[in-house]
């Protein structure tokens, strides 16, 4: 199984356009140790020709052109095979109308997930140029469902929607009923190989689903958005604290880094990591500590195999 990281930041990237915070200062300036990130996306592949993408962000084209396996083999060609989505933030999804050029797209998630991008949204005009320009897929959640390639051959690996904790996209609150469909973490496996991996990158707090499911894990990926619960409050930036977004703080007792520290996965990574998050500089002491704990923090271009 190959991993390739297209974008490891949260929302909005790094530096945020708006921002003028102490790192996205520093990544301006090129101070050592703190390098640009787009938007959270990750690309998979058994054999390296057929790739799926986990969530599509609004800098979709630019990290397809970051990454020759995701060119064009043809005239009109796409190796991607299909495009996961584990909820409905803008950060996940918009890249979606970004491959809007006339070509087959499969869109795997739950039906609460793509409800919430298709419906009253005039935007997704454009992907229904011809029919079945996007083929949706259903995902059901805690079951395993096979990857197929663009041909509908086996790709050699299956995938599993495991419920979070976590809430709707700011544009569908209070226009939606909340469901357990709305986000969800990715068991992704390689029967062949006996190997999977876990891919969590929006967790508002722990659940018995969520120990159960990277209890199996040999490799994942998880909410790294914020170190401590009030660090856009501490800031000045925001009156939000992690928790009012819906995602685990790192840091302290009862963080995230305490549970994924007490897993058996051999590597344990990061994702989706705001601008703000003192753990993007690299010689900092969060991600010193982060280091001693064996937790890795992503960064694009990083890649793995399984």
């Amino acid at each position: 199984m190959r991993i390739r990281v297209l974008g490891s930041a949260a929302g909005g990237g790094f530096p945020q356009w708006n921002c003028g915070c102490e790192n996205c200062r520093g990544a301006r300036t090129g101070v050592p140790g703190l390098r640009a990130r787009t938007q959270e996306s990750v690309a998979i592949s058994a054999d390296g020709e057929s790739w799926f993408l986990l969530n599509a962000s609004p800098e979709v084209r630019a990290q397809i052109e970051s990454f020759p396996e995701l060119h064009p083999r043809s005239a009109r060609h796409s190796p991607l095979a299909g495009i996961v989505l584990t909820n409905g933030d803008l950060d996940h999804c918009l890249g979606l109308l970004s491959l809007r050029e006339s070509h087959p797209l499969r869109l795997l998630t739950t039906a609460s997930i793509e409800r919430g991008f298709r419906e009253d949204n005039v935007l997704f005009r454009t992907l229904q140029r011809f029919d079945g320009q996007l083929q949706f897929q259903p995902l059901q959640l805690g079951k395993a469902e096979p990857l197929l390639c663009a041909d509908g051959k086996p790709s050699g690996l299956t995938l599993e929607a495991v419920p979070v904790p976590g809430k709707l996209p700011i544009h569908l609150e209070g226009r939606a009923t909340p469901s357990a469909e709305d986000s969800i973490g990715l068991l992704i496996r390689e029967p062949a190989r006996a190997r999977t991996f876990g891919y969590f990158p929006g967790v508002a707090r722990g659940s018995a689903e969520i120990e159960a499911a990277l209890a199996q894990t040999e490799c994942l990926m998880f909410d790294g958005t914020f170190w401590s619960e009030d660090e856009l409050v501490a800031q000045g930036l925001s009156s939000k604290r992690a928790g009012d977004m819906a995602h685990w703080p790192i840091s302290g007792a009862g963080g995230s880094a305490q549970f994924l520290s007490g897993l058996r996965a051999k590597r344990r990574i990061l994702i989706h990591i705001n601008n703000t998050n003192p753990i993007l500089r690299d010689s900092g002491r969060e991600a010193a500590q982060l280091k001693a704990a064996g937790i890795e923090v992503a960064y694009d271009g990083m890649e793995l195999a399984l």
